[in-house]
């Protein structure tokens, strides 16, 4: 397979598993999480939506249909990778693959379970996973291998821990959804958390974000650092800071549904944004800084 062909199918990957939590938002934010009352068919006794379930279940039933065209997208990238030269790709691919099924089986629990905060929390953080593979599997494949570490030891910890602090941002910030109005269903249950509290945790983890984010853009830019990297980490701090001011936007005017969709899109860009940082920092042998030792290599073949 040529290799710009399969860089292209990788990234259509990346758009599908992110456009897919958004319809998921949507679906959650119109009250239709419950359109579809049971799994795997619609209704006792029908795979499509009836007359009486009216708008929530077309809904439902919408971003369902939704999740054939991901296992498409997701099959054309695994035949992508196996038909290339690019074995260091095929763990990638088969994980985003296998994703799927995962996903839906723990989407038809959140379901059986009323729309558990705990589960559609694990239903969201699962599709995080699934888009920031997606995302190191396409930008891996416009490289000619894994490559090696780029920038000292001390820069590729700071980024991995930026990473850890992007999940903990998402995790708490599913508590600060299962904590507020927005339940997917007026029948669903919530944490029973006090929201004001949540947020104000969550506000917290994400200013410890930002404070690594902005170290680690200091110190790559005081240094020989690749422009890779410091564009990886500049790009990922504009994003933590826009989504910073839509978080807040949302909280002082009380959760306004469009604002909350715009939320979760961004939830998913710091996804990507993250996932590109931890690539950056590794890449090809002409990349190293001065006095750099490389530290491993992938052989394609």
């Amino acid at each position: 397979m040529n290799p710009s062909t399969v860089s292209r199918v990788a990234l259509a990957n990346v758009i599908a598993n992110g456009l897919i939590v958004v319809t998921g938002g949507a679906v959650r934010l119109t009250g239709s999480g419950l359109g579809c009352p049971t799994w795997p068919e619609c209704t006792d006794g029908s795979i499509v939506p009836t007359a009486e379930l009216a708008g929530h279940g077309l809904i439902e039933f919408g971003n369902r249909m939704l999740t054939f065209a991901l296992v498409v997208v997701a099959f054309a990238t695994v035949g992508a990778v196996f038909t290339s030269v690019r074995r260091d790709l095929r763990r990638l691919a088969l994980l985003s693959l296998l994703g799927i099924p995962a996903q839906a089986l723990l989407g038809g629990v959140t379901v059986l379970t009323g729309l558990n905060p705990w589960t559609v929390a694990a239903h969201f953080l699962l599709s995080m996973v699934l888009v920031a593979v997606a995302t190191v599997l396409w930008l891996r494949s416009r490289e000619p291998g894994v490559g090696r570490l780029v920038v000292r030891r001390p820069f590729a910890l700071l980024a991995s821990g930026i990473a850890v602090t992007v999940a903990a941002v998402l995790v708490v910030g599913t508590v600060v959804t299962g904590s507020g109005p927005h339940s997917g269903d007026p029948a669903a249950g919530r944490t029973g958390f006090d929201p004001g509290l949540m947020s104000q945790l969550h506000a917290d983890v994400v200013f410890l974000l930002l404070g690594l984010t902005i170290a680690l853009l200091v110190a790559l830019a005081a240094t020989d650092s690749p422009g890779r990297v410091r564009r990886a980490a500049r790009d990922l701090l504009v994003v933590e800071v826009l989504q910073g001011v839509i978080g807040y936007v949302q909280y002082f005017t009380h959760l306004p549904a469009m604002l909350v969709l715009a939320h979760m899109a961004g939830a998913v860009l710091i996804t990507v944004y993250s996932a590109r940082l931890l690539w950056s920092v590794r890449g090809p042998a002409s990349e190293l800084p001065v006095g750099a030792a490389p530290v491993a290599t992938t052989a394609v073949g």
